[in-house]
């Protein structure tokens, strides 16, 4: 809380008195604590939920403010047991975590998995979650799969039924979920490579053994899926055939077909992580493979996430037959169900014309980003520019000179005030190349070009110190 403000000046002053009182100590009234600070009294009730909050005050009932009582001395904890009890630390969860991480202040975010606020539609959802918590009904226990109409929306484009779906808390949920109902520990998962670092982070939590297949800008490569398939014995492949994160590549026609063969002759589940179905930019986008999937290979997951705000963690994921009735085992399990107020929400904004004009305005806006980028690149580092411009999606996946380190390459950009992330992690395997992932959604347009100056400075080759 600012200090400056009148409730920033009431904290200051009561925290002030109560470290000087005694435990049970009355403290200025509401009426005086106004007067004094020339306040209002909402901005005092304020002020004084923060400290009971922490536990520095607290208030009774007709009587007035009083000094808390203070906790009792505890001697030092000793948690060094807890290493031997825990074991290893779980593979993945330093990239997660290095993922999810703000940036500092004043720094040029080119990382994260998330459009920038000013592209969120916080209005929109704001006004639905207000309504939707206005709604008695919405705060009872609905069932456990999720919201019928919710679910039949999220249906509609893959050609499921409703019921062939459940709601989850978010698409890593649904991911994390999905692994561990169609997989046992020592199982194999084959993955594109490069994949989603959530993706690896979930398997290799759920004890599954993960086997790159080697990718291009037209996607997967369907004769290294079937060899994989032959050479493993694996019964599941993890796909992001609509722009890739992190390298962008939509899957090309040929090979949606061919690589639905593969997978229906080894007998095996291709999970379709449909996250950027809303963050096409040039163009439209193919239907989902689960769109022409009758014998259920196909296991469909989509979230809201990535295209609206962080916050609303809500996706679906489900498949038909035997797996679909797994999974929406597994999800209750999990959750037991998401929160009625944010289903009823979800589906008021996506059923609402606000949801229209919010794909519209992210697709240009997306555009003007990405094409930002790319100019900033050809000015100040015109040989590290992608193979390819992706249609769609929040990434550039940029190639770096050969040898060079690109973990110390993201670390010299932070040292510069730009984040960027570095590719290795999101390689099953040794990486064939240095690349970093470059986020266009995190920043505005004008900012790019400074982005890509500092990135450049960060990796000039260090200027030879004259002899004296």
């Amino acid at each position: 809380m600012d200090k400056s403000s009148a409730a920033g000046r009431v904290v200051q002053e009561l925290r002030g008195l109560a470290v000087a009182a005694e435990p049970g100590s009355r403290l200025p009234s509401v009426r005086e604590l106004t007067a004094r600070h020339h306040a209002s009294p909402v901005t005092v009730a304020e002020a004084i939920r923060l400290l009971v909050a922490e536990g520095v005050v607290e208030t009774r009932s007709g009587r007035g403010t009083f000094v808390a009582a203070r906790p009792a001395a505890r001697r030092a904890p000793d948690l060094s047991w807890q290493t031997v009890a825990l074991g290893p630390r779980r593979p993945g969860e330093e990239e997660m975590q290095a993922l999810l991480a703000l940036p500092p202040d004043g720094a040029i975010t080119l990382s994260g998995g998330y459009l920038d606020a000013d592209l969120q539609p916080a209005a929109a959802l704001g006004a639905a979650l207000a309504r939707a918590g206005r709604q008695p009904a919405s705060w009872q226990r609905g069932p456990v799969e999720g919201r019928a109409d919710l679910r039949a929306w999220f249906a509609r484009e893959a050609g499921l039924r409703g019921d062939d779906l459940v709601i989850c808390p978010g698409g890593q949920a649904a991911l994390s979920s999905t692994v561990r109902a169609l997989a046992e520990p020592g199982d194999t998962l084959l993955v594109e490579s490069p994949t989603y670092l959530g993706a690896l982070a979930a398997a290799r939590a759920a004890g599954l053994r993960v086997v790159p297949v080697p990718a291009d800008m037209d996607g997967v490569r369907p004769d290294q899926l079937d060899a994989a398939f032959a050479r493993t014995g694996a019964r599941l492949f993890y796909c992001q055939p609509l722009h890739a994160n992190p390298h962008g590549a939509t899957l090309s026609g040929p090979r949606r077909s061919e690589v639905s063969d593969v997978v229906r002759e080894a007998g095996a589940f291709l999970i379709e992580d449909d996250y950027a179905r809303d963050l096409t930019i040039d163009g439209e986008a193919p239907p989902p493979l689960a769109a022409d999937d009758p014998d259920g290979h196909v296991v469909y997951l989509r979230s809201l996430t990535k295209s609206t705000a962080p916050g609303l963690r809500v996706a679906a994921v489900g498949a038909r037959g035997p797996a679909g009735a797994r999974l929406r085992g597994a999800r209750v399990l999990d959750d037991f169900f998401v929160a009625g107020p944010l289903q009823q929400a979800t589906l008021e904004f996506v059923t609402s014309p606000a949801w229209t004009r919010h794909r519209r305005s992210i697709r240009t806006e997306l555009r003007i980003r990405r094409d930002a980028l790319l100019a900033a690149l050809a000015r100040h580092l015109p040989d590290l520019t992608p193979h390819a411009i992706p249609r769609g999606g929040l990434h550039l996946w940029i190639p770096l000179p050969e040898g060079t380190d690109d973990v110390a390459a993201t670390a010299a950009a932070a040292a510069e005030g730009v984040i960027v992330f570095p590719g290795r992690p999101w390689f099953a395997a040794e990486p064939p190349a240095p690349h970093l992932r470059l986020t266009f959604a995190a920043a505005p347009a004008a900012l790019m070009d400074e982005a890509i100056r500092r990135l450049a400075s960060a990796l000039a080759p260090p200027r030879e110190q004259p002899v004296s």
